[in-house]
């Protein structure tokens, strides 16, 4: 398979009610959001701006019951998105965003993750979804299956032996379909150093990358962190940064292009070591910052991606913050670089057609 260009599709499938925050007197609930928010010329546009996948984030909760039991009616949507994507030539990434015993957005505020506290009662939950996931769409040959978006488990063998379990599911009832998966501590690129490959030759690895965070989610209201309240320029220098989850630190010290290829090492070295596939499938800049900073940014990441031969998805196509396209959110009406009828990021879409 070839380095893969895409767009992620949050915000349809998977983390509603933030959507739902930024405009509560137009939301029409959940079915109704689900059925309106992305259709067949999302897909047609996303095509048309030259890239070859949507990575579709789902929120397990939102379509199977409490005993893992499928939401008919809800699920309806998915097979419809799986449809439109083959219709247009795009290859499609089910992405397992939430899962029973697993947020990644609670992980910094919330003790050990139900998934990974050795109860393996949400482990057989998640094998259950994924089971049924990978039998109802594992003959689509243009589907690829995320085990978990960025997992945060207390140690690095925790989530390894997770992993593994969710690849071999998946395995037993979509045999031909390719997996992704990545690393622990949100996909970081630093915790490749532990990664263990998949015992499966049809596996590409995932890497996220939003650092420096004190840069790149700077007074976003989502991270209770204070060091994030400050304006930041980009390439600067961020002192001694600050730390997360686990001792995990971040954003300390100079960044620029050198500094992320140096932040990127352990992903190729994975990469060259194994001869696999890897794709850094969530990245992008909190839509206030100076525009001028993010693309001096998007540059920087895109062109080391570029050199390293490693695939990207966009976070995010439309919406929650990150959009290309940002439609209802009233924060952020008045920026500039959504001047324009179809409210389009022009500057940042530019930017990622460049290097496709």
């Amino acid at each position: 398979m070839s380095r893969m260009r895409g767009v992620n599709m949050g915000g349809w499938l998977s983390q509603i009610d933030a959507i739902q925050e930024k405009d509560p007197e137009k939301f029409q609930g959940i079915d109704k959001h689900i059925e309106t928010f992305i259709g067949p010329a999302d897909f047609a546009r996303v095509k048309s701006w030259g890239f070859d996948h949507v990575r579709v984030p789902v929120d397990s909760y939102l379509f199977f019951d409490d005993d893992e039991n499928v939401i008919e009616n809800r699920i309806t949507h998915l097979d419809r998105g799986v449809a439109l994507s083959a219709e247009n030539g795009l290859k499609f990434v089910l992405d397992l965003h939430e899962c029973p015993g697993h947020d990644f957005a609670d992980a910094t505020e919330s003790p050990v993750q139900k998934l990974f506290s050795g109860d393996d009662t949400y482990i057989k939950k998640t094998e259950k979804i994924w089971a049924c996931l990978a039998e109802r769409y594992g003959a689509s040959s243009h589907v690829i299956f995320e085990t978990l978006n960025e997992p945060v488990a207390p140690t690095a063998e925790i989530w390894n032996t997770v992993k593994d379990r969710l690849c071999r599911e998946i395995r037993r009832h979509a045999p031909k379909s390719a997996i992704i998966t990545g690393s622990n501590m949100w996909n970081w690129p630093a915790t490749y150093s532990e990664l263990t490959p998949v015992d499966d030759d049809n596996v590409i690895y995932s890497v996220h990358f939003y650092e420096p965070l004190l840069f790149t989610h700077q007074f976003a209201p989502w991270i209770s962190e204070p060091e994030i309240k400050f304006a930041r320029g980009y390439p600067s220098n961020y002192g001694r940064g600050f730390t997360r989850k686990y001792g995990l630190l971040l954003s300390a010290g100079v960044w620029d292009r050198d500094r992320i290829i140096e932040e990127f090492k352990p992903v190729n070295e994975f990469r060259e070591k194994w001869g696999v596939q890897v794709i850094c499938n969530e990245f992008g800049v909190y839509t206030p910052v100076e525009i001028e900073a993010q693309l001096r940014w998007y540059h920087d990441v895109l062109s080391v991606l570029k050199k390293m031969d490693i695939g990207y998805t966009y976070w995010n196509y439309k919406n929650l913050d990150f959009g290309i396209i940002s439609i209802g959110e009233k924060i952020h009406e008045r920026l500039i670089q959504y001047n324009n009828t179809e409210r389009v990021n022009i500057p940042i879409l530019e930017v990622l057609r460049k290097y496709q």
